[in-house]
């Protein structure tokens, strides 16, 4: 019989199994590598847990055969849960999605595409064993990714750090295995500008790096083009820094003194009769001074518009149908 609930808490609470591992999977437009990665993904997580698993697809509104072949995975292991959106929300919600339905002792963030060899599950688990809350994946080399999106990730990790007080290791995704008391502060968290990886690094306890290769996607092609990184790399800046707006100030003050130097040597100038007639240096002047005043004006806006945003309260996403199975029959929770 099918059971109808409202949300992913009442889905977590009808449920009787709690298994020691879930892992948690965002999707979008990942049909051709699915089955791939959930081929791997059992046998790796079966080597360290046996039958005491989950794995959650969370299908972002995808726009290809994802959510078919997500049912299709769930019809023949009941270890699958499927999880709906009602639209594309990007892979942060995606990801909190999975996370708030997941009910493990231990939790493995990791993407479809199978850049994150699931294999390592097992060194992130012994890790874990000797007391570890957190085991994050660390990135040595970067197949199939061209040298400027290598650069610009290298570059964007610097000045994240150099930006935030929170320590966010360089050359990292989402790819990690958290604790459930990890999880339970990660779930707590309501903003709505999500930069989980930060968030994770905000949580502290103790967190150790693994270090890996990442490989080249195993099918499709990447979702982050570079207007969306940008995006996510103001969300990580903002998110976790007010340095940009202290750099709004800083400039004022800047100009504020070449300024008034300017002013000192217009006045002797003139009182000396010697001065210059023309309009370049005023124009040049001008333009300098508008062009900071349009970029703190743009600072400001960038935390003002998320302090809008946040003040909305709105969900950060809308779940459509979350699935999985109890014995043999599939269980639909719809929203």
């Amino acid at each position: 019989m099918d059971i109808v609930v409202h949300n992913i808490e009442n889905f977590v609470r009808r449920r009787s199994r709690r298994p020691l591992v879930s892992i948690v999977a965002p999707c979008y437009n990942e049909e051709a590598g699915l089955p791939e990665f959930h081929r791997r993904m059992t046998d790796a997580v079966r080597q360290v847990a046996g039958d005491d698993y989950e794995i959650i697809f969370v299908n972002d509104g995808s726009r290809d055969r994802t959510r078919d072949v997500i049912e299709t995975l769930l019809a023949a292991d009941s270890h699958v849960v499927a999880i709906n959106l009602s639209r594309n929300f990007g892979h942060q919600a995606a990801l909190t999605a999975g996370l708030k339905a997941c009910s493990g002792a231990r939790v493995l963030i990791i993407d479809a595409d199978l850049q994150d060899p699931p294999e390592l599950l097992a060194a992130m688990m012994r890790q874990v064993d000797a007391g570890a809350d957190v085991v994050y994946g660390q990135r040595s080399s970067r197949e199939g990714e061209t040298r400027f999106k290598i650069l610009t990730a290298k570059l964007f990790y610097r000045l994240l750090r150099s930006l935030v007080d929170v320590d966010i290791p360089a050359d990292t995704g989402d790819f990690r295995l958290i604790t459930r008391r990890v999880l339970d502060q990660l779930n707590s968290m309501p903003e709505h500008h999500r930069f989980i990886r930060g968030m994770v690094s905000w949580i502290g306890l103790k967190q150790v790096p693994l270090d890996y290769e990442r490989d080249a996607r195993f099918a499709g092609t990447t979702h982050y083009p570079v207007l969306k990184m940008l995006r996510f790399a103001v969300d990580a800046v903002t998110g976790f820094s007010v340095t940009p707006l202290r750099t709004a100030s800083f400039l004022g003050v800047a100009l504020g003194l070449g300024s008034l130097m300017m002013v000192i040597y217009t006045l002797g100038s003139w009182l000396s009769g010697s001065t210059v007639d023309g309009w370049t240096s005023l124009t040049t002047i001008v333009l300098i001074i508008g062009s900071a005043q349009l970029i703190t004006l743009g600072v400001i806006g960038e935390y003002l518009g998320r302090l809008y945003m946040e003040s909305k309260q709105r969900p950060l996403f809308i779940v459509d149908n979350v699935v999985s199975r109890r014995d043999s029959a599939p269980v639909r929770y719809e929203s």
